[in-house]
């Protein structure tokens, strides 16, 4: 279950303690979803040992994505200028938060647990919000557009990847992916700015880096 909530007025020290208050919400509080998990559709299939750790090894990967995009998202909100991209902003990270709660129940389906480096993941995530966020609001929507595309991509390589009978994981990543492209449609369609090089190449990395890890750990 989510925290209690702290702070409810838009003073300077409140506003950070409520900022708080979500790190620790997304990284070891229980989220919920509001949409139906929909790998609930399908039934459980019966995988062997190798192709559960495997399965659990992506859903680790895709959880700690979201956490790393709900850091991300409200890094970038904090100091979001216009209030109609802070709303954006707002809203494409609580598709996130279903999604984080999705990858959570799946990985207790497949008897597994989130990565324990998550914590530092959302600190590292939340500092490049921020400083995303500080640069304008186009460059803000520009590291949407960019994060999106990129874990489109890694999604997509995990549907290929999956094991062959695991239709609830499946059904999770299908939804997933659909709702990043929307994410990544709409900040476009807001005045997102091109990302110049290095900077996708530096995130492409450090995302190289979170799944390697993310995957064992």
């Amino acid at each position: 279950m989510p925290l209690p909530t702290l702070i409810r007025d838009n003073r300077p020290l409140d506003h950070w303690l409520g900022e708080l208050q979500g790190a620790l919400n997304t990284v070891f509080a229980r989220p919920e979803a509001q949409r139906v998990n929909p790998g609930t559709a399908h039934a459980e299939a019966e995988l062997d040992e190798a192709a559960r750790r495997h399965a659990a090894g992506l859903m680790r990967i895709n959880h700690t994505g979201e956490v790393c995009a709900q850091a991300l998202y409200s890094g970038q909100a904090a100091v979001a200028r216009d209030p109609a991209v802070r709303a954006q902003l707002r809203e494409a990270a609580q598709e996130e938060t279903d999604h984080l709660a999705w990858c959570a129940d799946r990985l207790d389906e497949l008897h597994s647990h989130p990565s324990l480096l998550n914590p530092l993941w959302y600190a590292g995530s939340y500092a490049i919000g921020v400083a995303a966020g500080l640069r304008g609001d186009g460059w803000n929507l520009g590291f949407v557009v960019e994060t999106e595309r990129q874990v489109e991509a890694h999604l997509a390589e995990h549907l290929e990847t999956l094991p062959e009978g695991d239709a609830r994981s499946r059904a999770v990543l299908e939804v997933m992916k659909a709702d990043e492209a929307r994410h990544a449609d709409h900040a476009l369609e807001a005045g997102a700015r091109t990302l110049p090089p290095p900077i996708p190449q530096a995130m492409a990395a450090v995302s190289k880096l979170m799944k390697a890890t993310a995957y064992r750990l």
